[in-house]
């Protein structure tokens, strides 16, 4: 597994988000939204910890290479779970951006939207 993709999911694990290896000019793309640069990312996971902390992930798929890498996992918290895909595109060891493929069905609840997206 890159390392930057290990290391993505361990600053989730741990917490630690502010330490998610990914360039300035980071985009997160998946059905919630786009989310461009590294700051504007953070204050977004800042605003909605409770949706992205305290979370634990079961590897199911990886592919990759020094370029880009897929990774398909199930991730659960309290009363919740999904299966994810997602596409990792790497500049300089760092992730540049995140294409996410969730299972969605139908409209996201309120109580799963991300605010200040």
């Amino acid at each position: 597994m890159h390392s930057s993709v290990k290391l993505w999911f361990d600053c989730w694990r741990e917490g630690h988000y502010k330490a998610i290896p990914v360039t300035d000019d980071f985009v997160h793309e998946s059905p919630y939204g786009i989310i461009s640069g590294k700051s504007n990312y953070l204050n977004i996971v800042e605003s909605n910890k409770d949706k992205f902390l305290g979370q634990s992930f079961v590897m199911r798929d990886y592919i990759g290479d020094n370029e880009k890498a897929c990774v398909r996992y199930q991730v659960h918290s309290v009363g919740f779970e999904m299966e994810v895909t997602e596409w990792y595109y790497f500049k300089d060891g760092l992730i540049k951006r995140i294409i996410a493929y969730y299972n969605i069905e139908g409209e996201i609840s309120d109580a799963r939207k991300l605010k200040n997206i």
